[in-house]
């Protein structure tokens, strides 16, 4: 390779113009190398250019030099930018607010004997955040601001802040878990770039169940169940009921009140569960079975989910009872299924009918896999929107919430009360009871035994339904329901 060496090229002819190379060539300046004093030269983009000076964070007053950008900080206090003496057209210069201060502490442009914008006036810059660049034209209009630009246009993530329920992360996600009724609050909401919104689970308490007085009792419908996509938060796999149009929920730098409903009571005075609420998103208790009583009004309390209708003879089987009461969509439950009375006289046996669940209704008596026996409860809802280990409420000191089910990807919520099964003294020996649903949803009682199970805590189960026989049976509470919020915090 050659290498030639000179100490300047003089032009050949008296022109004044001197060409490096052909059109077209490119040539490569080694790096740390500069190119100085362009004067006039066209083509380098020397007009109107600012370099950046980062040596040196400017503090106090000074004089600016032509084609510098100064880093301003004015924490310690205001100052002036002198702007050059007697510039040139096509000169330049530009000053940012490194401290973000400008609006507290301004920076003022001297103007040095130069019109600003054509004014006769120095120019105090006031706007936090703010790069200015300006560039000299003429006599008239002196400097003019070219370009104007704030951190703000290039915002960094901001994201949601929130205290509340009981705090747990996962990755860049953090949730809060309410077993009881609490308080979100938001003390900041961040932006588009971070988070903006929060995903949630809103589950209600299940519904209890009736004694088994008159025959084979329904299950408890599940509390309702109420999801949002999960985009917000990660794309955590969700259950059906968080698909469109279900969507995260955009928060204010507010307390949100958040209301986590009890399950139903069992018994002669079986009722639906309690709604949960969270911001604009409520979901309804779980309804309890029909009670047909002889010369008693039925009733009927629908819900999220319905419960499950009873077996007690030709002239008292009833129906379930509806579930999405009050209707959303996506729905936030299912309806109970029906009760069925089989055999006559002293070889009668009843099956109650399943309370429903979150994605399914119940399954009616006498329906596989229980021929004879009571109906199951529907299953429930699958999320993976919380599935780290979470402290939950005595006696279980440390447990995941949900219960397991057919995914084991995912944990389970409002499962509907499995049905009760009974018999007369002379009908079958063994009458087996309904299960509960995936999520809570508690195990029927038969004939013998004749223990119904509550539906689980902070799932939204439904109550099993009691059995029937030699000794009446009892129903039993629907599960408490819970609340969770989700949302990407780093």
């Amino acid at each position: 390779m050659s290498e030639i060496k000179v100490n300047k090229i003089t032009p050949r002819t008296a022109c004044g113009t001197t060409t490096l190379g052909d059109s077209g060539d490119t040539f490569t300046v080694a790096s740390g190398a500069t190119i100085q004093n362009l004067g006039t030269a066209t083509g380098f983009g020397g007009t109107g250019v600012v370099s950046w000076e980062t040596s040196s964070i400017k503090t106090a007053g000074f004089t600016a030099v032509t084609g510098t950008g100064y880093f301003c900080d004015t924490t310690g206090g205001a100052f002036t930018v002198t702007l050059p003496l007697s510039p040139s057209a096509g000169d330049v210069v530009g000053v940012s607010d490194y401290a973000k201060t400008f609006d507290t502490d301004n920076l003022t442009l001297g103007r040095n004997g130069s019109n600003i914008g054509g004014g006769a006036s120095d120019a105090i810059i006031s706007t936090e955040g703010v790069a200015v660049t300006l560039v000299y034209v003429d006599a008239t209009k002196g400097w003019i601001v070219t370009d104007s630009g704030n951190q703000s246009d290039a915002p960094l993530p901001a994201y949601v802040t929130a205290t509340g329920g009981c705090i747990t992360t996962c990755g860049n996600f953090k949730m809060h878990t309410f077993y009881s009724p609490g308080t979100l609050c938001v003390s900041a909401v961040g932006n588009s770039a971070g988070s903006e919104t929060v995903d949630y689970m809103v589950v209600a308490g299940g519904g209890g169940s009736i004694n088994g007085d008159f025959g084979g009792a329904g299950g408890g419908g599940a509390g309702g169940y109420r999801e949002s996509p999960g985009t917000a938060s990660g794309c955590y796999a969700v259950s059906p009921r968080g698909a469109a149009p279900a969507v995260a929920l955009p928060v204010s730098a507010t307390p949100y009140a958040i209301t986590v409903g009890g399950g139903g009571a069992s018994g002669p005075g079986a009722d639906r569960g309690s709604s949960s609420i969270f911001s604009t998103i409520t979901s309804t208790g779980g309804g309890s079975p029909p009670a047909p009583v002889p010369a008693s009004p039925l009733r009927n309390f629908t819900g999220g989910s319905g419960g499950g209708g009873q077996s007690s003879g030709a002239c008292c089987v009833t129906c379930g009872s509806a579930g999405n009461t009050p209707v959303t969509n996506p729905a936030q439950g299912s309806n109970g299924a029906n009760g069925v009375w089989l055999g006559a006289g002293a070889s009668s046996y009843y099956a109650g009918g399943g309370g429903g669940g979150a994605i399914a209704c119940g399954s009616d008596g006498n329906s596989a896999p229980n021929p004879g026996g009571g109906g199951d409860g529907g299953i429930g809802a699958g999320t993976a929107i919380n599935l780290t280990t979470m402290p939950a409420p005595s006696p279980t000191p440390s447990a995941q919430i949900g219960t397991p089910g057919p995914s084991p990807s995912v944990r389970y919520f409002s499962g509907g009360g499995g049905a009760g099964s009974g018999r007369e003294p002379g009908g079958p020996a063994a009458i087996p009871a309904g299960a509960g649903g995936s999520g809570g949803g508690g195990t029927g009682g038969s004939a013998v035994p004749e223990t119904a199970q509550a539906g689980t805590i902070n799932t939204g189960g439904g109550g099993g339904g009691a059995g029937y026989g030699p000794a009446a049976g009892c129903g039993a509470t629907g599960g408490s329901g819970i609340v969770v919020i989700r949302y990407k915090y780093q």
